[in-house]
């Protein structure tokens, strides 16, 4: 048995896969998570959804299925924003317990 060498995984599982966009697929997730668990309490079918959140059907059923490359973090939080949420976004420099980049909590 040999040893190999495993490079250090990060806290975003996304980089570790070597997506470019990891953190941005992230947030997007993170939002996505978020808008499908107010559809299912709120028990609003996808038509229902879209209507209320301005997206297309298709596009509804996208974020259903956790599609969301073609899908923006703006149209995201703007469906959030329509399911009666509010969406902060907080500029801070980055220090060594927050490196630079993106996160998202909800």
């Amino acid at each position: 048995m040999t040893h190999k060498d495993h490079p250090q995984a990060t806290e975003n599982v996304l980089a570790d896969l070597g997506f470019a966009d990891a953190e941005e697929l992230s947030a997007k997730a993170i939002l996505a998570v978020k808008l499908n668990a107010l559809i299912d309490k709120r028990s609003l079918s996808q038509i229902q959804a879209a209507h209320l959140t301005g997206m297309t059907q298709p596009k509804l059923s996208q974020v259903r299925r956790y599609k969301l490359q073609n899908i923006s973090l703006e149209r995201l939080m703007q469906a959030l924003v329509s399911l009666d949420q509010h969406v902060e976004i907080v500029v801070r420099p980055a220090r060594r317990a927050h490196p630079a980049g993106i996160t998202v909590a909800a």
